[in-house]
């Protein structure tokens, strides 16, 4: 195997890995782990930021980085609007709506395995003297979605935080009918 290869694979596994835990979250009854999401939360918060500082001031990029920003936060109060909660005696729970979350998730993974094959294209062309891994210019499009996903993630566990710490909705019996 060529050595030019070991590096793209791996990145390619880790990227399949990443996909699958996040697919994975995407359905089903979760746990509320309150550590956990603070921690996801602090290191969205971190990827912000650093994704802010990495567009230098550029107003085209800004925008790009607010309209995704806006579009994320909105599709993560949606998100967070259809969660159902349940407390039972083995702890607090939520059920995530699935298509939200995992459609902002392929929307983020697909550009980024479409920039990875753009460099990965771009480093077996590249002439001698130049680096092959070479960075291409900022895309609009990408800090965009990017941030859509900070943003939309953000948003969600901040929500999941806060619904998680009221105080659990006592379950009524139902009701009897009436009878006339």
């Amino acid at each position: 195997m060529s050595s030019k290869l070991i590096a793209p694979i791996l990145i390619a596994a880790l990227i399949a890995w990443m996909i699958f835990v996040r697919v994975r979250r995407s359905f089903g009854c979760q746990r509320v782990q309150p550590r956990r999401t603070t921690v996801r939360i602090a290191t969205l918060a971190l990827f912000g930021v650093l994704l802010v500082l990495l567009t230098r001031g550029s107003v085209r990029t800004l925008a790009a980085l607010l309209a995704g920003g806006g579009c994320g936060a909105a599709l993560g109060y949606l998100g967070l609007r259809h969660t159902r909660f349940e407390s039972t005696p083995e702890g607090r729970f939520y059920t995530p709506h699935s298509y939200i979350g995992l459609t902002v998730t392929v929307l983020f993974l697909a550009r980024i395995v479409s920039d990875y094959l753009t460099l990965y294209h771009g480093a077996l062309s590249a002439p001698a003297g130049q680096g092959p891994l070479a960075l291409p210019p900022e895309s609009p499009l990408t800090l965009a979605i990017s941030a859509a996903f900070i943003a939309y993630y953000l948003t969600y566990y901040i929500g999941i935080l806060r619904r998680s710490r009221q105080p659990a909705a006592t379950a009524r019996e139902p009701s009897q009918p009436k009878l006339r």
